[in-house]
């Protein structure tokens, strides 16, 4: 069987930890940031882990 291919699009988003679980920076922090208040866009600059099922799917794209 021919070797699995790193998905390069997942690869870019998301770190693997030790632990295996995936590090990515949090969804919609980039624009349109006038509607949404300090104390969310300050939250937003942190980073979090990926979730469960998300996860399972990223062990896929990222063997």
């Amino acid at each position: 069987m021919p070797k699995m291919k790193t998905h390069k699009g997942a690869a870019r988003r998301f770190r693997k930890t030790a632990k295996g679980k995936f590090k990515m920076n949090r969804p919609f922090a980039d624009h349109i940031k006038t509607k949404k208040n300090a104390k969310r866009v300050r939250k937003l600059r942190k980073g979090s882990i990926a979730s469960k099922p998300d996860t399972k799917r990223l062990r896929k794209l990222l063997p």
